[in-house]
Parts: structure tokens; sequence; C-alpha cells
């Protein structure tokens, strides 16, 4: 294989999956997390540890300043590179991530959805959400069935295509979702009631080892850092507008349904073998041989 892709939602148990298949396979580690790229915010995002990083070489983690801006474009530039030179190297890759958008860019290429144009993005920024939906559900009602109509970012989104191509974002969508021949990846699963544990466990862990100083920490201008999970909860914290257990709250709210639809991405990505939980090692190296 050319390279393995071990993908998943938040808190899955990707790195540690990854370690272990890297032993056996002569891997090295190479991010797909779109927050994992940025330093400074390892606590936050759950970066691989030092201990974890002495395992195997680890690409592309804690690369960006972070008020560097990034996209999905932006990372495949980052990653070929990196992945022709393990390969080179006569190492395999193996590319651990759930930024199922960075993932997709990487193994199928850029999207032929038009970029985005600030002028039009203003002009969607004064509608309502209601008012939003309600023009998606006219111009492309099988989007507007489908996707996350509580959140307004998609929503202007999914809207912006339409208006800019013309086109329905959802008959533009399919030309993106046809799999290339050779790869090879596995989606970690867990039950919904254990990954909620899990999940609750990391996001109190994360606020007690050094989030809220990560933060803190942050420059004024940084850009695409801010959406990350955590910075608007921490940031409410430390205006004093929320308080810890509020802030901790938020946090677990805001993954639980971040993982909700890193489950619903991977389910349509077919070429992704589904492997359930425990990630035995014996399990691991049977769903790759």
């Amino acid at each position: 294989m050319d390279a393995l892709y071990i993908c998943g939602p938040t808190a899955s148990g990707k790195s540690a999956a990854a370690l272990t298949l890297a032993r056996h396979l002569h891997g090295e580690l190479v991010n797909a997390d779109a927050f994992q790229l940025y330093r400074g915010l390892e606590t936050l995002t759950a970066a691989p540890s030092p201990a974890e990083r002495a395992q195997a070489p680890h690409h592309l983690y804690g690369i960006l300043h972070p008020a560097a801006p990034s996209d999905a474009a932006s990372y495949r530039a980052l990653a070929l590179p990196v992945l022709e030179d393990i390969r080179r190297r006569g190492k395999l890759p193996i590319v651990v991530g759930g930024s199922g958008l960075y993932l997709k860019f990487l193994t199928h290429g850029p999207s032929d959805l038009p970029p985005g144009d600030p002028a039009l993005r203003r002009e969607l920024e004064t509608l309502s959400l209601q008012e939003l939906n309600q023009r998606l559900a006219t111009l492309d009602p099988q989007t507007a069935a489908t996707i996350d109509q509580q959140n307004p970012r998609y929503v202007q989104r999914a809207l912006e295509i339409c208006l800019l191509s013309g086109q329905p974002a959802s008959q533009l969508r399919q030309s993106f979702s046809t799999d290339p021949p050779g790869l090879t990846g596995l989606s970690l699963q867990w039950s919904a009631g254990d990954l909620a544990q899990r999940i609750a466990t990391r996001s109190h862990l994360i606020l007690e080892g050094g989030a809220i100083d990560e933060v803190a920490a942050l420059p004024p201008d940084v850009g695409t850092a801010a959406k990350a999970i955590g910075v608007p909860e921490i940031r409410a914290l430390l205006a004093g507008t929320l308080t810890r257990e509020e802030c901790e709250e938020r946090l677990l709210i805001a993954t639980r349904q971040y993982a909700k639809r890193q489950r619903t991405w991977f389910r349509r990505e077919h070429w992704l073998t589904p492997l359930p939980a425990p990630f035995t090692e014996a399990a691991l190296l049977q769903s790759v041989a």
C-alpha cells in the first residue's frame, strides 16, 4: 500500500492505533487533524505526547504559528511532499486524523467547488439563520436536508456554492465522492455511549492539563486556530462570562456534537474499513493484512 489512513471521531484512539501499526509496518505518522497543525495548542487538541512521538517519527504536528491561516487545500500542499519523502525512504506513511475535509482533499484531490467570495459572504452574514436555511432549501433541497442547519458557517458555505456556481452544492459534490483506486484506511468505531464517556474524560483532562494557559497565550490576531473546539469556551471562562463548570460542560457538548458529525462523515467514506473497538494489536494487524 502507498499509505494507510487511520480515521475516526475525536477521542477514538487514532494515535494509539497508528503507533501500534507503525511498529509493525515500519510506518511514520502524518497528522491530518486541522488543529494539531498548530503549535501551542497541544493540550487543547490532544496532540501526541512527547512519549508517543518518541515511539515513531511524527510529521506535520505543531508546524504552524497560531495566527497562520490554514484550509484543506493548503494542508494537501503540505502533506503530499511529506508522504512522498516517507515512501522514498522505504517507510509507510500512516495518516492519522479526524478532519474529514482535509483527508478528503489529500486522498481525492481538490474539489471543483468555487472558492469563497468575501463580498457574497458579507451579504449572507446579514441574514438570519432561518433566512439562510430557507434560501438553501429553495436552491438545494438535498443539501438542506442533510446539513447541520444549526451551524451558520455550514449553511452559508452551502448557499455560497449554489449562488457562485449556479448549481446545487449537492450536485457539485457528487464528483468529489468517486474514490480513487488503491486507498487503504480504517475507521475506528465505538458505541455512542462508550465514545461519550471517552469524550467526557478527555474534556476534563484538557482543562486540567493546561489548555486554559494555551488559549490565554494565543495572539490577538489568531484566525483558523480560533475555530478549534475549546477556544471560544475557554475565552469565555477567561473573560469571566462562564464558570469553570459551565466551561467544561460547553466543551463537552461541543466535542460530542463534533464527534457526531465526524461519525456521519466517515460512514459515507465507503473506502474505509470499519473497525469496532477494542483495537487490539491482533485486530489492527488483521484489518490491514
